[in-house]
């Protein structure tokens, strides 16, 4: 009990007296040990490496979870060190909706096959939102969050020690400096027409404990300085470790901006195949094959993964018997033309397609080549391919 009553009483007295070495550098009333330039550099490229890794990390978790309540649910079962449940991405509900809606609305209808199109093609959307997530995860969040949660740990646990070595440190300067100012005081020479005999005894008595108290202090001065050079040589390593850090980052990076680049491929490829299964080409995948912006180098593999061809436009898509085909000058077949409501509004993509109004009648035949997937229609005098699917032929 003793022993720890002693070594209590010795570690409040020593954060006492940090305490007042660091409140007198506050108030410009005691010198502080500075460190080196170098020093310093390393200690600000630290502190930056850590501010923008944080706000990386965090950024990137709302990028691959917007949901700030599923983000939230993820901690807590990280923290108790328990399995996140599986979680159904937004493209895998929204298909779910579809194919139920469809199975309600009817499947046999064009709207109800056009919802069974579209919800596969968000489901695989989702699918590969999954693995893209699953991938960002491991391959980039993983390695930032360690670095926080580890390597930062340490270089914040040793910077702690070195600021409580320098308050040590410079505590010890400044007994020194008071121990030899008293010293110094103490062996000036009494005048002897003012000053009793009984004061030279006092005077050298004072004199050899303030010479002890210097020799103490100086003896506690190199103590604290070996430990301070000690801790400021371990932090220094530490810090300069920041590189290494560095070097593993832009390597996740790039694993970061690869999985993310295959996740948009495959989001193209699928959103291509549901268009041609609806037989329908916007304007926003109907361009010339010129790039609109210089072309990157090819040596780069994330490049050479990111570059897709643009599609062709709908005439070079059209059979060989429709592609130079007039509709002015085409006339409809004595037998085969038949009435069609318009199911929706429909905009003509260009001057060989026909706009259309929903609930409105117009007169649709077929031509021989022409795909399955589109009819000739007519209202008045105007007249341009029209899609099935927004069509309910009537007898």
């Amino acid at each position: 009990m003793d022993f720890n009553m002693k070594k209590l009483a010795s570690d409040a007295g020593i954060f006492f007296t940090r305490a007042v070495q660091f409140t007198e550098e506050k108030f410009g009333q005691a010198e502080k040990t500075e460190l080196d330039a170098h020093f310093e550099n390393l200690l600000a490229r630290a502190d930056s490496t850590k501010n923008w890794t944080e706000k990386i990390l965090r950024q990137t978790e709302v990028l691959l979870q917007p949901n700030p309540s599923a983000r939230v649910e993820e901690f807590l079962y990280e923290k108790l060190d328990r399995k996140v449940p599986s979680r159904v991405t937004n493209g895998e509900l929204l298909a779910q909706y579809m194919a139920e809606a469809a199975s309600e609305l009817g499947p046999t209808t064009p709207y109800g096959k056009t919802l069974i199109k579209v919800a596969e093609a968000e489901k695989r959307l989702g699918a590969a939102e999954r693995d893209f997530i699953h991938t960002a995860s491991i391959n980039f969040l993983t390695p930032l969050r360690n670095f926080l949660e580890g390597d930062w740990k340490t270089i914040s646990k040793e910077r702690r020690l070195l600021q409580n070595r320098r308050l040590d440190l410079d505590a010890c300067k400044a007994r020194l400096k008071k121990a030899k100012a008293a010293e110094a005081k103490a062996t000036t020479v009494p005048d002897f027409q003012e000053t009793r005999p009984r004061n030279y005894i006092l005077s050298a008595s004072a004199s050899a404990l303030w010479n002890d108290e210097v020799d103490k202090s100086e003896q506690e001065l190199r103590v604290a300085q070996t430990e301070f050079d000690r801790q400021a040589e371990v932090t220094r390593l530490l810090l300069e470790g920041i590189s290494s850090t560095h070097v593993n980052h832009l390597r996740c990076l790039h694993e970061f901006v690869e999985s993310q680049t295959t996740y948009y491929a495959q989001c193209y490829r699928h959103m291509l195949d549901l268009q041609k299964q609806l037989g329908r080409f916007p304007g926003t995948f109907v361009g010339t094959t010129e790039p609109a912006s210089p072309p990157l180098s090819s040596t780069s593999p994330t490049t050479t993964a990111a570059t897709m061809p643009m599609e062709p436009s709908v005439a070079g898509l059209a059979p060989p018997g429709e592609a130079a085909l007039c509709l002015e000058e085409v006339a409809p077949p004595a037998s085969g033309t038949r009435k069609a409501r318009v199911l929706y509004d429909y905009e003509a993509a260009d001057s060989s397609e026909l706009a259309l109004l929903a609930d409105e009648l117009i007169t649709v035949y077929s031509l021989p080549g022409m795909d399955p997937d589109w009819l000739i229609g007519e209202r008045g005098n105007k007249k341009g391919k029209v899609p099935v699917t927004y069509l309910e032929l009537l007898s």
